[in-house]
C-alpha cells in the first residue's frame, strides 16, 4: 500500500479519527463513573467477604481475551497504517494478556493451593507489578512516538514482519520474567508476608505502577488527536485508579480488593468496545458504500441502455420517414413522364426528416450529456403544425382522421425546440398505435393547444384508441415499463424528463374504454426571460 493510499483510508480509523464533541464527553463521563465508584469502594475497602477461589480464574480469564483482541485488532490497524506507534501500544496490550496468563496460574488458590508452574509467594505480587507498569509504559511510549517524524514503516510488508517479530518477543519476554521471578522467588523482595496479607513493600510498588499510570494519562492528554487516544486515556484511567485502591486494602478478599479486579476488567475492557463499535460502524459505512456503488453501476448502465434505447426509438419515424419519401420521389422520377414537382416535394420532405434526426442526436446529447443546453423561444404551435405535417404519411396509411385545435396567438415558451419536437411526435406516435386495431371510421387523434392560468401552456393529444387501464396510469411514465408488445418502456419516461426539464409537468388520463388523453404544461416565456440552461 503507498503512502497515498494509507492517506487516503487514514480517516476512517479509530487511531486517525479525531474525536468528536460526543466522543469527549462520553470519555469524560466514563472517567467520572470510574472515579465515583473509587470514592465508594474506598469507604468500604477493608470490609472482609467471603473468599472465593474461583474469581481470580473467572475475571482474569475475561482480561485476558479483552486485553489479546485488542492487541489482534490494533495489530490489523498497525498492518494497514504502518504506526509505529501502534505496534508499541498493540505490543504492550499483547504483554498484559499473556502475563495475565502467568498471573493466573501462578496465583495461590485460583488452580492450586500454592499455584502452578512452581510459583512462590511472592511471584504472583511481582508479576501484577510488571503487568501494571508495563501497559502505562506502552501507553506513554505509543503517547510520544505517534506524531514524530519516522512514526512509520516504510511499506506495510515491513509493518506485517514488525507484527510477527514484535509478537515473537513479547511471548519469549513474558515467558522469560515469568521463569526468572519463580526461580528467583527466595530472593526478590517480599511484597507478600502471607497469602493474604501485604507487606508495606507492596505500597511502594503499587506507588511506582500509579506513577506510571500518571505520567501515560498527561502524555496522552497533551498529545492526544483521535478517538483511539480518548478512549486509550479512559482505560490508563481506570488503571490508575485500580493501583491507588491498593494503598487502601490490607489484604485479600475484601471488598477493596475485590473492586482493583473489576477496575482491571474496566481498564481492559474499554478499548476493545470502542475497536468493536468502531469496527462495526465501518461496516455500516462499507455496507453503504457498497449499496451506493452498486446503485451509481446499475443507473450509469440504465443510462446507457436509456441513451442506445432512445437513439433507436427517435430515429426510427425519421428514417423511415427518409426511406419512403426517397422511394417515392425516386418512382416520381421513374414514371413517364417523370413527376418532377411531387419528386421535389418527396425530396424535400427526406431533406426535412435528416434534420429531424440532427436535431434528435442534439436533443438526446442535451438531455444525457453536458451539450448545449441553451433555452429559446419557442412556437408550441408552429411544433404541433410541422410534427403532423412529418407524420402525414403514417397518418394516412393507418386512415387515422387529425384534428388540430391552435390557441390563436399563443405566448412562446422557453425551451430546446429539438426536445419538444421530440415530445410532441412521441405523444402523436404513440395515439397512432394505440389506434392501430380500431375500425377505420372511429380512429381520431385530436391536438390542442391552449392558453392557461396567464402564465402556461397546454398542450392536449387525445386518441380514441382503447385506452389505458387506470391502474396503469401511475407507471406508464417509468423507463422501461411499457404496454406495448415491442415496447422500449423509454418514450414517455424520456417525454416527462424533458418536460420536468423545461419546468412543466406532464400528465396521463383514461378510463380504460374510450382512448386516452396526454396532456403537458409549460411556463410562458416572459419578455425578460434571458436564454438560460435546462437544468
Amino acid at each position: 500500500m503507498s503512502d497515498s493510499d494509507v492517506s487516503d483510508v487514514a480517516g476512517i480509523w479509530l487511531a486517525t479519527t479525531p474525536p468528536s464533541l460526543l466522543q469527549r464527553r462520553l470519555t469524560l463521563a466514563a472517567m467520572g463513573v470510574l472515579l465515583l465508584a473509587f470514592v465508594a469502594s474506598v469507604s468500604f475497602a477493608n470490609i472482609p467477604l467471603p473468599p472465593s477461589n474461583g474469581f481470580i480464574p473467572y475475571i482474569q480469564a475475561t482480561m485476558f481475551v479483552t486485553d489479546l483482541i485488542t492487541a489482534i485488532l490494533l495489530f490489523t490497524q498497525l498492518s494497514i497504517l504502518r504506526s509505529r506507534a501502534l505496534l508499541l501500544l498493540a505490543s504492550g496490550y499483547l504483554f498484559t494478556a499473556l502475563i495475565i496468563v502467568s498471573h493466573t496460574l501462578a496465583f495461590p488458590g485460583a488452580f492450586a493451593p500454592d499455584g502452578l508452574l512452581g510459583a512462590g509467594l511472592q511471584t504472583t505480587g511481582w508479576l501484577h507489578v510488571i503487568w501494571h507498569f508495563a501497559f502505562p509504559a506502552a501507553a506513554t511510549a505509543y503517547a510520544w512516538m505517534k506524531d514524530t517524524e519516522h512514526a512509520k514503516y516504510p511499506t506495510s510488508t515491513a509493518a506485517k514482519m514488525a507484527v510477527f517479530w514484535s509478537a515473537a518477543t513479547v511471548t519469549g519476554l513474558v515467558f522469560g520474567l515469568t521463569w526468572g521471578i519463580i526461580a528467583a522467588d527466595e530472593y526478590v523482595p517480599r511484597l507478600l508476608l502471607d497469602k493474604t496479607t501485604f507487606a508495606r513493600l507492596a505500597v511502594y510498588t503499587a506507588g511506582l505502577d500509579v506513577l506510571a499510570c500518571t505520567i501515560a494519562f498527561v502524555s496522552l492528554w497533551l498529545r492526544q488527536s483521535s478517538v483511539l487516544d480518548r478512549w486509550l486515556m479512559v482505560a490508563i484511567f481506570a488503571t490508575l485508579v485500580e493501583m491507588t485502591m491498593l494503598n487502601f486494602i490490607g489484604g485479600r478478599f475484601s471488598v477493596g480488593w475485590y473492586s482493583v479486579r473489576l477496575f482491571g476488567v474496566a481498564a481492559s475492557t474499554v478499548v476493545l468496545v470502542a475497536l468493536l463499535t468502531e469496527t462495526m460502524r465501518l461496516y455500516v459505512k462499507l455496507a453503504a458504500s457498497i449499496r451506493a456503488l452498486m446503485r451509481e453501476r446499475d443507473n450509469k448502465l440504465l443510462n446507457a441502455q436509456a441513451v442506445i434505447a432512445t437513439i433507436g426509438h427517435e430515429i426510427r419515424q425519421p428514417l423511415t420517414t427518409i426511406v419512403t419519401t426517397s422511394a417515392a420521389g425516386l418512382r416520381f422520377i421513374q414514371q413517364t413522364p417523370p413527376d418532377l414537382e411531387r419528386a421535389r416535394s418527396a425530396f424535400q420532405r427526406a431533406v426535412s426528416a435528416s434534420h429531424s434526426v440532427s436535431d434528435i442526436f442534439d436533443g438526446i446529447r442535451i438531455l444525457f450529456g453536458k451539450g448545449d443546453r441553451s433555452l429559446q423561444p419557442i412556437d408550441l404551435n408552429q411544433i404541433v403544425l410541422d410534427v403532423a405535417q412529418s407524420l402525414q404519411d403514417e397518418l394516412g396509411s393507418e386512415s387515422v382522421e387529425i384534428k388540430i385545435e391552435l390557441a390563436p396567438e399563443l405566448p412562446l415558451v422557453s425551451g430546446h425546440s429539438g426536445q419538444l419536437r421530440e415530445v410532441v411526435t412521441n405523444l402523436l406516435q404513440n395515439g397512432l398505435e394505440a389506434m392501430h386495431g380500431k375500425t377505420i371510421s372511429n380512429r381520431i387523434l385530436s391536438v390542442r393547444t391552449a392558453f392557461r392560468n396567464r402564465n402556461e401552456i397546454a398542450v392536449a393529444v387525445e386518441d380514441s384508441g382503447p385506452g389505458i387501464d387506470p391502474a396503469q396510469l401511475d407507471g406508464i411514465f417509468r423507463a422501461f415499463v411499457t404496454t406495448k408488445a415491442n415496447g422500449t418502456g423509454l418514450g414517455l419516461a424520456i417525454c416527462r424528463m424533458i418536460i420536468e426539464h423545461h419546468g412543466g409537468q406532464l400528465t396521463a388520463s383514461s378510463d380504460g374504454v374510450n382512448g386516452a388523453l396526454f396532456e403537458f404544461v409549460l411556463p410562458i416565456r416572459t419578455s425578460d426571460s434571458p436564454a438560460t440552461s435546462v437544468t
